[in-house]
Protein backbone atom coordinates (compact mmCIF):
# COMPACT_ATOMS: atom_id res chain seq x y z
CA UNK A 1 0.00 0.00 0.00
CA UNK A 2 1.35 3.42 -1.00
CA UNK A 3 2.02 5.93 1.72
CA UNK A 4 1.80 9.71 0.93
CA UNK A 5 4.42 11.70 2.70
CA UNK A 6 3.37 15.21 3.81
CA UNK A 7 5.68 16.94 1.26
CA UNK A 8 4.43 14.88 -1.65
CA UNK A 9 0.79 15.43 -0.62
CA UNK A 10 1.31 19.21 -0.66
CA UNK A 11 2.80 18.97 -4.17
CA UNK A 12 -0.17 16.98 -5.49
CA UNK A 13 -2.68 19.37 -3.92
CA UNK A 14 -0.86 22.42 -5.33
CA UNK A 15 -0.75 20.90 -8.81
CA UNK A 16 -4.46 20.04 -8.67
CA UNK A 17 -5.35 23.57 -7.55
CA UNK A 18 -3.24 25.06 -10.33
CA UNK A 19 -4.93 22.81 -12.91
CA UNK A 20 -8.39 23.90 -11.68
CA UNK A 21 -7.38 27.58 -11.91
CA UNK A 22 -6.04 27.15 -15.45
CA UNK A 23 -9.20 25.36 -16.60
CA UNK A 24 -11.41 28.01 -15.00
CA UNK A 25 -9.38 30.77 -16.65
CA UNK A 26 -9.74 29.28 -20.14
CA UNK A 27 -13.44 28.53 -19.66
CA UNK A 28 -14.48 31.99 -18.52
CA UNK A 29 -11.86 34.36 -19.94
CA UNK A 30 -12.96 36.47 -22.92
CA UNK A 31 -10.08 37.69 -25.03
CA UNK A 32 -9.94 41.45 -25.66
CA UNK A 33 -10.52 42.71 -29.21
CA UNK A 34 -7.54 42.57 -31.49
CA UNK A 35 -7.35 46.36 -31.36
CA UNK A 36 -9.26 48.96 -29.42
CA UNK A 37 -8.13 51.64 -31.88
CA UNK A 38 -10.88 52.77 -34.30
CA UNK A 39 -10.46 51.48 -37.84
CA UNK A 40 -10.32 55.07 -39.09
CA UNK A 41 -7.46 56.04 -36.78
CA UNK A 42 -4.84 55.34 -39.44
CA UNK A 43 -6.91 56.78 -42.31
CA UNK A 44 -5.24 59.55 -44.27
CA UNK A 45 -7.04 62.89 -43.66
CA UNK A 46 -9.71 63.67 -46.26
CA UNK A 47 -7.96 66.73 -47.70
CA UNK A 48 -4.77 64.76 -48.32
CA UNK A 49 -6.75 62.00 -50.04
CA UNK A 50 -8.59 64.56 -52.15
CA UNK A 51 -5.37 66.29 -53.25
CA UNK A 52 -3.69 62.98 -54.14
CA UNK A 53 -6.78 61.90 -56.11
CA UNK A 54 -7.02 65.23 -57.94
CA UNK A 55 -3.33 65.26 -58.86
CA UNK A 56 -3.72 61.97 -60.73
CA UNK A 57 -7.16 62.72 -62.20
CA UNK A 58 -6.21 66.16 -63.49
CA UNK A 59 -3.15 64.79 -65.27
CA UNK A 60 -5.40 62.28 -67.07
CA UNK A 61 -8.02 64.93 -67.87
CA UNK A 62 -5.40 67.29 -69.30
CA UNK A 63 -3.75 64.51 -71.30
CA UNK A 64 -6.96 63.84 -73.23
CA UNK A 65 -8.26 67.29 -74.05
CA UNK A 66 -10.44 67.40 -77.18
CA UNK A 67 -8.03 69.45 -79.27
CA UNK A 68 -10.54 70.83 -81.71
CA UNK A 69 -12.78 73.91 -81.83
CA UNK A 70 -15.97 74.00 -79.79
CA UNK A 71 -19.02 72.62 -81.63
CA UNK A 72 -21.27 75.23 -83.19
CA UNK A 73 -25.05 75.11 -83.45
CA UNK A 74 -27.18 75.77 -86.50
CA UNK A 75 -30.04 76.43 -84.07
CA UNK A 76 -30.91 75.59 -80.45
CA UNK A 77 -32.95 72.49 -79.67
CA UNK A 78 -36.57 73.31 -78.89
CA UNK A 79 -38.16 72.84 -75.47
CA UNK A 80 -40.24 69.83 -76.50
CA UNK A 81 -42.19 67.99 -73.79
CA UNK A 82 -41.36 64.29 -73.57
CA UNK A 83 -43.80 61.93 -75.27
CA UNK A 84 -43.30 58.22 -74.57
CA UNK A 85 -45.70 57.09 -77.30
CA UNK A 86 -44.73 59.24 -80.28
CA UNK A 87 -41.47 58.61 -82.12
CA UNK A 88 -39.92 61.93 -83.12
CA UNK A 89 -36.58 62.42 -84.88
CA UNK A 90 -33.63 63.25 -82.64
CA UNK A 91 -32.46 66.85 -83.15
CA UNK A 92 -29.17 67.05 -85.05
CA UNK A 93 -28.07 70.66 -84.94
CA UNK A 94 -24.30 70.63 -84.40
CA UNK A 95 -21.84 71.60 -87.11
CA UNK A 96 -18.35 70.07 -86.95
CA UNK A 97 -15.19 71.02 -88.74
CA UNK A 98 -13.24 68.49 -90.78
CA UNK A 99 -11.77 65.73 -88.57
CA UNK A 100 -13.34 67.18 -85.38
CA UNK A 101 -15.42 64.05 -84.78
CA UNK A 102 -12.33 61.86 -85.11
CA UNK A 103 -10.41 64.02 -82.64
CA UNK A 104 -13.25 63.91 -80.09
CA UNK A 105 -13.72 60.15 -80.50
CA UNK A 106 -10.03 59.39 -80.03
CA UNK A 107 -9.70 61.64 -76.97
CA UNK A 108 -12.82 60.07 -75.40
CA UNK A 109 -11.59 56.51 -76.00
CA UNK A 110 -8.10 57.24 -74.67
CA UNK A 111 -9.47 58.90 -71.54
CA UNK A 112 -11.70 55.90 -70.87
CA UNK A 113 -8.78 53.53 -71.32
CA UNK A 114 -6.63 55.52 -68.88
CA UNK A 115 -9.22 55.71 -66.10
CA UNK A 116 -9.84 51.98 -66.42
CA UNK A 117 -6.14 51.18 -65.99
CA UNK A 118 -4.82 53.97 -63.71
CA UNK A 119 -3.66 52.18 -60.55
CA UNK A 120 -2.82 55.43 -58.75
CA UNK A 121 -6.30 56.90 -59.22
CA UNK A 122 -7.50 55.98 -55.74
CA UNK A 123 -10.90 57.33 -54.61
CA UNK A 124 -11.01 59.83 -51.75
CA UNK A 125 -14.06 58.42 -49.93
CA UNK A 126 -14.17 56.23 -46.82
CA UNK A 127 -15.62 52.76 -47.60
CA UNK A 128 -18.99 51.90 -46.07
CA UNK A 129 -20.11 55.50 -45.54
CA UNK A 130 -23.16 57.33 -46.84
CA UNK A 131 -24.37 60.90 -46.72
CA UNK A 132 -25.79 63.91 -48.53
CA UNK A 133 -23.65 66.19 -50.70
CA UNK A 134 -24.52 69.62 -52.03
CA UNK A 135 -23.00 72.93 -53.06
CA UNK A 136 -24.03 76.20 -51.45
CA UNK A 137 -22.27 79.51 -51.50
CA UNK A 138 -23.25 83.15 -51.53
CA UNK A 139 -27.02 83.58 -51.84
CA UNK A 140 -27.50 79.79 -51.86
CA UNK A 141 -26.24 79.31 -48.30
CA UNK A 142 -29.40 80.71 -46.62
CA UNK A 143 -31.46 78.58 -49.02
CA UNK A 144 -29.46 75.51 -47.97
CA UNK A 145 -30.03 76.31 -44.29
CA UNK A 146 -33.78 76.24 -44.91
CA UNK A 147 -33.58 72.89 -46.70
CA UNK A 148 -31.26 71.46 -44.02
CA UNK A 149 -33.76 72.33 -41.28
CA UNK A 150 -36.53 70.68 -43.29
CA UNK A 151 -34.29 67.64 -43.87
CA UNK A 152 -33.81 67.20 -40.12
CA UNK A 153 -37.56 67.54 -39.56
CA UNK A 154 -38.04 64.37 -41.63
CA UNK A 155 -35.98 62.49 -39.03
CA UNK A 156 -32.98 62.07 -41.32
CA UNK A 157 -29.66 61.59 -39.52
CA UNK A 158 -27.44 61.43 -42.61
CA UNK A 159 -24.33 63.61 -42.42
CA UNK A 160 -24.17 66.43 -44.95
CA UNK A 161 -21.14 67.86 -46.77
CA UNK A 162 -21.56 71.33 -48.24
CA UNK A 163 -19.01 72.24 -50.90
CA UNK A 164 -18.14 75.83 -51.68
CA UNK A 165 -16.24 77.09 -54.71
CA UNK A 166 -13.58 78.99 -52.76
CA UNK A 167 -12.85 80.74 -49.46
CA UNK A 168 -14.87 83.81 -50.48
CA UNK A 169 -18.06 81.72 -50.03
CA UNK A 170 -17.06 80.41 -46.59
CA UNK A 171 -19.12 82.06 -43.84
CA UNK A 172 -17.28 81.35 -40.63
CA UNK A 173 -20.14 81.64 -38.14
CA UNK A 174 -22.46 79.43 -40.16
CA UNK A 175 -19.79 76.88 -41.13
CA UNK A 176 -18.08 76.70 -37.72
CA UNK A 177 -21.03 77.11 -35.35
CA UNK A 178 -24.41 76.53 -36.97
CA UNK A 179 -23.89 73.65 -39.40
CA UNK A 180 -21.94 71.26 -37.12
CA UNK A 181 -24.86 71.29 -34.66
CA UNK A 182 -27.08 70.17 -37.54
CA UNK A 183 -24.82 67.36 -38.75
CA UNK A 184 -23.29 69.28 -41.65
CA UNK A 185 -19.89 70.72 -42.51
CA UNK A 186 -18.42 73.08 -45.09
CA UNK A 187 -15.61 72.12 -47.47
CA UNK A 188 -13.82 74.36 -49.96
CA UNK A 189 -13.17 72.98 -53.44
CA UNK A 190 -10.42 75.45 -54.29
CA UNK A 191 -8.34 74.00 -51.43
CA UNK A 192 -8.14 70.86 -53.55
CA UNK A 193 -8.31 71.94 -57.20
CA UNK A 194 -7.02 75.51 -57.03
CA UNK A 195 -8.85 78.76 -57.67
CA UNK A 196 -11.00 79.25 -60.78
CA UNK A 197 -10.32 75.75 -62.17
CA UNK A 198 -13.92 74.57 -61.73
CA UNK A 199 -16.96 76.81 -62.13
CA UNK A 200 -20.75 76.74 -61.85
CA UNK A 201 -22.25 73.52 -63.29
CA UNK A 202 -18.88 71.75 -63.07
CA UNK A 203 -18.90 71.88 -59.26
CA UNK A 204 -21.44 69.09 -58.82
CA UNK A 205 -19.53 66.06 -60.08
CA UNK A 206 -16.30 67.11 -58.37
CA UNK A 207 -18.11 67.68 -55.07
CA UNK A 208 -19.46 64.12 -55.32
CA UNK A 209 -16.04 62.67 -56.22
CA UNK A 210 -14.25 64.57 -53.45
CA UNK A 211 -16.86 63.80 -50.79
CA UNK A 212 -15.97 61.39 -47.99
CA UNK A 213 -19.07 59.25 -48.61
CA UNK A 214 -19.21 56.03 -50.61
CA UNK A 215 -22.98 56.22 -51.14
CA UNK A 216 -24.10 59.73 -52.04
CA UNK A 217 -27.46 61.43 -52.15
CA UNK A 218 -26.99 64.59 -54.16
CA UNK A 219 -29.53 67.32 -53.40
CA UNK A 220 -29.36 70.86 -54.73
CA UNK A 221 -29.47 73.51 -52.03
CA UNK A 222 -33.09 74.31 -52.94
CA UNK A 223 -34.31 70.70 -52.78
CA UNK A 224 -36.70 69.64 -50.00
CA UNK A 225 -37.32 65.94 -49.19
CA UNK A 226 -40.76 64.88 -48.00
CA UNK A 227 -39.37 61.87 -46.09
CA UNK A 228 -36.02 60.58 -44.83
CA UNK A 229 -33.93 60.25 -48.00
CA UNK A 230 -31.79 57.45 -46.53
CA UNK A 231 -34.81 55.18 -47.08
CA UNK A 232 -33.98 55.29 -50.78
CA UNK A 233 -30.51 53.82 -50.23
CA UNK A 234 -31.95 50.70 -48.60
CA UNK A 235 -34.44 49.70 -51.29
CA UNK A 236 -34.82 49.01 -54.97
CA UNK A 237 -34.00 50.41 -57.42
CA UNK A 238 -30.83 51.76 -55.78
CA UNK A 239 -29.76 48.49 -54.16
CA UNK A 240 -29.54 46.68 -57.51
CA UNK A 241 -28.32 49.50 -59.74
CA UNK A 242 -26.24 51.94 -57.68
CA UNK A 243 -27.41 54.96 -59.69
CA UNK A 244 -30.86 56.58 -59.68
CA UNK A 245 -31.75 59.69 -61.68
CA UNK A 246 -34.90 61.79 -62.06
CA UNK A 247 -36.50 63.24 -65.22
CA UNK A 248 -36.86 66.74 -66.57
CA UNK A 249 -39.92 67.91 -68.47
CA UNK A 250 -38.26 67.70 -71.84
CA UNK A 251 -37.46 65.14 -74.48
CA UNK A 252 -33.81 64.20 -74.83
CA UNK A 253 -31.78 66.52 -77.03
CA UNK A 254 -28.47 64.64 -76.92
CA UNK A 255 -26.73 65.03 -80.26
CA UNK A 256 -26.41 61.94 -82.50
CA UNK A 257 -22.74 62.88 -82.76
CA UNK A 258 -22.26 62.21 -79.04
CA UNK A 259 -23.25 58.56 -79.50
CA UNK A 260 -20.67 58.24 -82.27
CA UNK A 261 -18.01 59.85 -80.09
CA UNK A 262 -18.78 57.60 -77.11
CA UNK A 263 -19.17 54.55 -79.38
CA UNK A 264 -22.57 53.42 -78.13
CA UNK A 265 -25.92 52.82 -79.87
CA UNK A 266 -28.31 55.76 -80.08
CA UNK A 267 -31.50 55.13 -78.04
CA UNK A 268 -34.95 55.97 -79.41
CA UNK A 269 -36.45 59.28 -78.31
CA UNK A 270 -39.24 57.40 -76.51
CA UNK A 271 -36.87 55.51 -74.18
CA UNK A 272 -36.65 58.15 -71.45
CA UNK A 273 -36.85 61.84 -70.70
CA UNK A 274 -33.91 64.18 -70.39
CA UNK A 275 -32.39 64.26 -66.90
CA UNK A 276 -32.85 66.72 -64.04
CA UNK A 277 -29.85 66.48 -61.72
CA UNK A 278 -31.13 68.52 -58.80
CA UNK A 279 -31.36 65.09 -57.15
CA UNK A 280 -29.63 61.78 -57.82
CA UNK A 281 -28.32 58.77 -55.89
CA UNK A 282 -24.96 57.17 -56.67
CA UNK A 283 -22.65 54.55 -55.22
CA UNK A 284 -18.95 55.13 -55.82
CA UNK A 285 -18.35 51.45 -55.13
CA UNK A 286 -20.34 50.44 -58.21
CA UNK A 287 -20.19 53.63 -60.33
CA UNK A 288 -16.68 54.98 -59.92
CA UNK A 289 -16.06 54.83 -63.69
CA UNK A 290 -19.36 56.62 -64.36
CA UNK A 291 -18.32 59.50 -62.11
CA UNK A 292 -14.84 59.70 -63.63
CA UNK A 293 -16.32 59.92 -67.14
CA UNK A 294 -18.91 62.46 -65.94
CA UNK A 295 -15.95 64.46 -64.60
CA UNK A 296 -14.48 64.46 -68.13
CA UNK A 297 -17.78 65.64 -69.60
CA UNK A 298 -17.94 68.46 -67.05
CA UNK A 299 -14.25 69.43 -67.22
CA UNK A 300 -14.68 69.92 -70.96
CA UNK A 301 -18.36 70.80 -70.63
CA UNK A 302 -18.26 74.52 -71.35
CA UNK A 303 -16.04 74.00 -74.38
CA UNK A 304 -17.54 70.81 -75.87
CA UNK A 305 -19.74 68.37 -73.98
CA UNK A 306 -22.55 70.53 -72.57
CA UNK A 307 -23.43 71.48 -76.14
CA UNK A 308 -23.06 67.90 -77.39
CA UNK A 309 -25.40 66.63 -74.67
CA UNK A 310 -28.11 69.33 -74.88
CA UNK A 311 -27.71 71.30 -78.13
CA UNK A 312 -28.88 74.50 -76.46
CA UNK A 313 -32.06 73.02 -74.94
CA UNK A 314 -33.40 74.37 -71.59
CA UNK A 315 -31.08 73.77 -68.65
CA UNK A 316 -27.98 73.03 -70.71
CA UNK A 317 -25.13 72.15 -68.36
CA UNK A 318 -24.24 69.14 -66.24
CA UNK A 319 -27.75 67.65 -66.38
CA UNK A 320 -27.06 64.90 -68.95
CA UNK A 321 -23.50 64.06 -67.94
CA UNK A 322 -24.21 61.42 -65.28
CA UNK A 323 -26.69 59.16 -67.03
CA UNK A 324 -24.88 59.37 -70.38
CA UNK A 325 -21.59 58.50 -68.67
CA UNK A 326 -23.22 55.41 -67.14
CA UNK A 327 -24.45 54.21 -70.53
CA UNK A 328 -21.04 54.86 -72.10
CA UNK A 329 -19.18 52.69 -69.55
CA UNK A 330 -21.94 50.08 -69.35
CA UNK A 331 -22.83 50.52 -65.68
CA UNK A 332 -26.47 50.01 -64.60
CA UNK A 333 -28.86 52.79 -63.66
CA UNK A 334 -32.51 53.43 -62.96
CA UNK A 335 -34.12 56.50 -64.51
CA UNK A 336 -37.36 57.34 -62.69
CA UNK A 337 -40.10 57.27 -65.32
CA UNK A 338 -42.91 59.12 -63.51
CA UNK A 339 -43.20 62.57 -65.00
CA UNK A 340 -41.91 65.55 -63.06
CA UNK A 341 -44.77 67.85 -62.07
CA UNK A 342 -44.70 71.64 -62.16
CA UNK A 343 -46.12 73.29 -59.04
CA UNK A 344 -47.57 76.77 -59.06
CA UNK A 345 -50.84 78.59 -59.55
CA UNK A 346 -53.09 79.29 -62.47
CA UNK A 347 -53.38 82.67 -64.11
CA UNK A 348 -55.34 83.64 -67.22
CA UNK A 349 -52.12 83.18 -69.19
CA UNK A 350 -51.44 79.67 -67.85
CA UNK A 351 -49.45 78.13 -65.01
CA UNK A 352 -47.10 80.40 -63.07
CA UNK A 353 -44.56 77.91 -61.76
CA UNK A 354 -42.44 77.93 -58.62
CA UNK A 355 -41.28 74.34 -57.98
CA UNK A 356 -40.91 70.83 -59.37
CA UNK A 357 -42.27 67.68 -57.71
CA UNK A 358 -40.21 64.50 -58.17
CA UNK A 359 -41.60 61.05 -57.38
CA UNK A 360 -40.58 58.27 -55.02
CA UNK A 361 -38.30 55.91 -56.99
CA UNK A 362 -39.31 52.96 -54.79
CA UNK A 363 -42.95 53.36 -55.84
CA UNK A 364 -42.00 54.05 -59.44
CA UNK A 365 -39.86 50.91 -59.57
CA UNK A 366 -42.67 48.85 -58.03
CA UNK A 367 -44.86 49.86 -60.98
CA UNK A 368 -42.35 49.54 -63.80
CA UNK A 369 -41.16 46.13 -62.55
CA UNK A 370 -44.75 44.97 -63.16
CA UNK A 371 -44.73 46.45 -66.65
CA UNK A 372 -46.86 49.42 -65.57
CA UNK A 373 -45.48 52.52 -67.25
CA UNK A 374 -47.60 55.52 -66.30
CA UNK A 375 -45.47 57.68 -68.57
CA UNK A 376 -47.10 55.78 -71.46
CA UNK A 377 -50.57 55.32 -69.94
CA UNK A 378 -51.42 57.19 -66.70
CA UNK A 379 -54.52 55.03 -66.17
CA UNK A 380 -52.58 51.80 -65.46
CA UNK A 381 -52.23 52.61 -61.75
CA UNK A 382 -52.09 55.36 -59.15
CA UNK A 383 -49.00 57.57 -59.23
CA UNK A 384 -46.19 57.05 -56.71
CA UNK A 385 -46.01 59.60 -53.93
CA UNK A 386 -44.02 62.80 -54.26
CA UNK A 387 -40.65 62.46 -52.53
CA UNK A 388 -38.79 65.69 -53.36
CA UNK A 389 -39.84 69.27 -53.99
CA UNK A 390 -37.24 71.17 -55.99
CA UNK A 391 -38.19 74.75 -55.14
CA UNK A 392 -36.16 76.28 -57.90
CA UNK A 393 -38.00 79.60 -58.19
CA UNK A 394 -38.18 81.69 -56.15
CA UNK A 395 -35.26 80.61 -53.97
CA UNK A 396 -36.12 80.40 -50.27
CA UNK A 397 -33.60 83.02 -49.17
CA UNK A 398 -35.18 84.74 -46.14
CA UNK A 399 -32.96 87.81 -46.45
CA UNK A 400 -34.13 88.48 -50.00
CA UNK A 401 -37.60 87.05 -50.09
CA UNK A 402 -38.94 88.25 -46.75
CA UNK A 403 -37.20 91.56 -46.19
CA UNK A 404 -36.57 92.26 -49.86
CA UNK A 405 -40.07 91.26 -51.02
CA UNK A 406 -38.60 89.43 -53.99
CA UNK A 407 -41.25 86.75 -54.58
CA UNK A 408 -41.79 86.67 -58.32
CA UNK A 409 -42.37 83.25 -59.83
CA UNK A 410 -41.10 82.10 -63.19
CA UNK A 411 -43.16 81.36 -66.28
CA UNK A 412 -43.75 77.68 -66.96
CA UNK A 413 -42.97 76.86 -70.57
CA UNK A 414 -45.80 75.60 -72.73
CA UNK A 415 -45.46 72.32 -74.67
CA UNK A 416 -44.20 74.27 -77.71
CA UNK A 417 -41.45 75.91 -75.65
CA UNK A 418 -43.00 79.38 -75.44
CA UNK A 419 -43.32 81.14 -72.10
CA UNK A 420 -46.46 80.69 -70.04
CA UNK A 421 -47.56 82.85 -67.15
CA UNK A 422 -45.42 85.05 -64.95
CA UNK A 423 -46.73 86.58 -61.76
CA UNK A 424 -46.78 86.83 -58.02
CA UNK A 425 -47.45 83.52 -56.26
CA UNK A 426 -50.66 82.98 -54.41
CA UNK A 427 -51.08 80.88 -51.29
CA UNK A 428 -50.36 77.20 -51.94
CA UNK A 429 -50.66 74.12 -49.79
CA UNK A 430 -49.62 70.49 -49.62
CA UNK A 431 -50.69 67.64 -47.38
CA UNK A 432 -48.59 64.80 -45.98
CA UNK A 433 -46.14 63.21 -48.38
CA UNK A 434 -48.39 63.59 -51.41
CA UNK A 435 -49.66 66.83 -52.84
CA UNK A 436 -53.30 67.74 -52.58
CA UNK A 437 -54.45 69.12 -55.89
CA UNK A 438 -57.64 69.76 -57.72
CA UNK A 439 -58.26 70.66 -61.30
CA UNK A 440 -59.09 74.37 -61.45
CA UNK A 441 -61.64 75.88 -63.74
CA UNK A 442 -60.02 76.71 -67.05
CA UNK A 443 -57.20 75.26 -69.11
CA UNK A 444 -54.51 73.27 -67.37
CA UNK A 445 -50.92 73.57 -68.58
CA UNK A 446 -49.61 70.30 -70.02
CA UNK A 447 -47.47 68.23 -67.64
CA UNK A 448 -48.23 70.27 -64.53
CA UNK A 449 -49.72 69.67 -61.12
CA UNK A 450 -51.73 72.60 -59.87
CA UNK A 451 -51.72 73.20 -56.13
CA UNK A 452 -54.97 74.75 -54.89
CA UNK A 453 -54.82 78.41 -53.99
Amino acid sequence: MSIFRPGRLRTVLSATAALILICTFYLYWTPPPASTIPSTAFEVPLTERQIAFWKVLRSILDAHAPNCPSPTLQDSASAVHFNATTVDPRPDLIVFGENDLDVLTEAHANYLNDIRTANKLRPAHSPGTRGIVTTAGGSYLPVFLSSLRMLRRTGSTLPVEVYMKDASEYEKKICDKVLPDMGARCLILSDVVGKDVIQHYQLKVFAVLFSSFEEVIWMDADCFPMDKPEILLNHEPFTSTGLVTWPDFWASSVSPAYYNISQQPMPPMTERQSSETGIFLVSKKTHYLTLLLAAYYNYYGPSHYFRLLSQGAPGEGDKETFLQAATAVGEPFYAVSERVQALGHQTPEGLSGSAMAQSDPIGDHALTSQGKWRVQDPSVDKPPRVFFIHANYPKFNPAENVFGYNWETTPTLRPDGTEGARGLPLKTSCTGLGLTSREPTGKRSNGSAVVPT
